[in-house]
C-alpha cells in the first residue's frame, strides 16, 4: 500500500511538518508499504492539488490537523477524497472528531496516539478489506460510533524512528521529541488533556530512554545531517534526573548547539548551568500574562513574576538565548491585565518572543469555559484560528481593546528588531 499525507501550511512554509505523519510514515514502511508527503502551499488552487494527489496515487490519504490547519482541512479533503480514503488526524481530529465526520470528505478520524491504531489499519487494508470495514480501536469511521481507545504504547522506545524526510527538515536542523504527555494543568494547552483522554486506560505521560534519544541523534549525524537540534516537547526540564543525565552526556556523544521549551517553575541555577554546559543555546518559555491573577485564576499556572524574572536573568547569565511567549484576549483578562504583559516584557527582556491572541482549542478546559459561558460564536468551527484575531465574544474586554494590544506588541517587536540591527552594525 502506499499512503500520502498533506501537510497544509496555514502561511508559509518555513515551519517543520507536522510530526504525526513522520511516525505513521515510519510505522508504515516497518510493515513494508510506502510513505510520502505532499507539502500543501496555503495558496495552492485545489484543482492543483488535486492533480498532484492523483498523481502520487495513493492507497490512502492522511490529513494530520491543528485547529488552524482545520479549515484548509475542510476545503481540501473532498476534492481528494474521489481518489482514495481520507483518514484525518492529530489534535484537532481527536479533540473535535464529531465535527470533523460531520463534513464531507473524510471517511475516519484516528483518535489520540496513532501508532498502534495505523498499524492495525494497514494490514486491514492490505488483505483487500476497505477501510469503511475497519473495527479498530481509535478510528472511528463516518457514521459509526465511537471506536474506544486502546492503551498506549507502554514503551515508547519501541516505536520507530521518525521519518525524516516527512519533516522538510534543512540546513542539518532536526527536531526531535523525548516524551510524550505533560503533567501540568494549563487551561489554555491540549497537552494535558490527553491524560484525561486515557484515564484509566493507561499512562500517556512517557519518556523515551537517554539511549534511545542519543541513538536517534547519532543515526542523523552519521549521515552528515546535523547541525543543530530543536527538542519540542512541551517541558523538556521537567525530570530533573533524566536532564542532568542528557547535560553529562550529549556534548560527548553528539556535541552539537541545540534549543528546548521549558517553564520557569521547573528551572534552578543548576539546571541552567548544566544545560548550558552541555550546549544549550536557546530556550523558549512560555510567560503567557504578565497578571499573576490571570496564570493562577484562569491559566492554572502558579508562578510569580519575581520568579520569571529570576529564570530570565540566571538563563540569560548563562549565555542562553530566551525566547518569551505572550497571549492576549484571554477570558476573565481586562485592559489591564494585558497591560500587564507588556509592562513584564520590558523587565524580562528577552532576546526575542511570540505574540498571540488566545484561541480556545477544542478539548481544553478554557474551551469549555467560552463553551459554557456563552463566548464562542455557535459556528466556532467555520471560523479561522487566526494568531492576531479573537473569534470571542468577551465581557471586560472588546475586539477593538485586543487589536489596539496587539498592535502595540507589533511596534514593541519593530522597536526590538531596529535596537537590535543597531547594535549588530555597532559590533561591526
Amino acid at each position: 500500500m502506499h499512503i500520502v499525507f498533506l501537510e497544509l501550511d496555514t502561511d508559509s512554509e518555513w515551519a517543520v511538518c507536522s510530526l504525526g505523519p513522520s511516525f505513521l510514515a515510519a510505522v508504515a514502511r516497518e510493515k513494508g508499504h510506502t510513505a510520502e508527503m505532499l507539502r500543501i502551499p496555503h495558496d495552492q488552487p485545489i484543482d492543483e492539488i488535486t492533480a498532484r494527489t492523483r498523481e502520487a496515487n495513493p492507497d490512502l490519504i492522511g490529513i494530520s490537523m491543528t485547529s488552524r490547519q482545520w479549515l484548509r482541512a475542510q476545503q481540501i479533503a473532498p476534492a481528494v477524497q474521489p481518489i482514495a480514503p481520507v483518514l484525518g488526524g492529530g489534535l484537532h481530529a481527536t479533540f473535535s472528531p464529531d465535527a470533523i465526520l460531520r463534513e464531507p470528505g473524510f471517511d475516519a478520524v484516528c483518535l489520540g496516539e496513532g501508532e498502534g491504531p495505523f498499524a492495525k489499519l494497514l494490514d486491514h487494508m492490505a488483505e483487500g478489506n476497505a477501510l469503511a470495514d475497519a473495527q479498530i480501536q481509535n478510528i472511528w469511521l463516518k457514521g459509526g460510533r465511537h471506536p474506544g481507545i486502546a492503551p498506549p504504547i507502554e514503551d515508547i522506545d519501541t516505536i520507530p524512528f521518525m521519518a525524516r524526510d516527512m519533516l522538510d527538515e534543512r540546513w542539518g536542523v532536526v527536531h526531535m521529541t523525548t516524551q510524550r504527555g505533560c503533567p501540568f494543568p494549563c487551561t489554555y494547552c491540549a497537552a494535558r488533556m490527553y491524560d484525561q483522554l486515557y484515564d484509566g486506560i493507561g499512562k500517556y505521560g512517557r519518556r523515551r530512554s537517554l539511549e534511545s534519544v542519543l541513538t536517534e541523534l547519532e543515526t542523523i549525524r552519521d549521515a552528515d545531517q546535523l547541525s543543530y537540534v530543536i527538542f519540542l516537547d512541551d517541558t523538556f526540564t521537567i525530570n530533573h534526573p533524566w536532564v542532568f543525565e542528557f547535560s553529562r552526556a550529549f556534548p560527548e556523544r553528539i556535541g552539537v548547539g541545540f534549543s528546548l521549551h521549558a517553564r520557569a517553575e521547573t528551572m534552578n541555577p543548576k539546571l541552567i548551568a548544566a544545560l548550558a554546559h552541555a550546549g544549550c543555546k536557546h530556550i523558549v518559555y512560555g510567560v503567557e500574562s504578565g497578571s499573576e491573577r490571570i496564570r493562577r485564576e484562569v491559566m492554572k499556572r502558579p508562578v510569580t513574576n519575581e520568579r520569571l524574572i529570576e529564570v530570565f536573568d540566571r538563563t540569560k547569565d548563562a549565555g542562553i538565548m530566551v525566547t518569551a511567549n505572550y497571549m492576549m484576549g484571554v477570558p476573565g483578562e481586562t485592559v489591564e491585565d494585558m497591560q500587564a504583559t507588556i509592562d513584564l516584557h520590558h523587565q524580562l527582556k528577552p532576546l526575542d518572543f511570540g505574540y498571540f491572541v488566545f484561541y480556545p482549542f477544542p478539548g481544553t478546559a478554557l474551551f469549555q469555559t467560552c463553551k459554557q459561558r456563552g463566548y464562542l460564536p455557535e459556528d466556532w468551527w467555520r471560523m479561522p484560528a487566526r494568531h492576531d484575531q479573537s473569534i470571542l465574544t468577551l465581557p471586560e474586554i472588546s475586539q477593538d481593546d485586543i487589536s489596539e494590544k496587539f498592535a502595540q506588541w507589533s511596534e514593541i517587536r519593530e522597536a526590538t528588531q531596529i535596537e537590535r540591527t543597531g547594535a549588530a552594525m555597532a559590533a561591526c
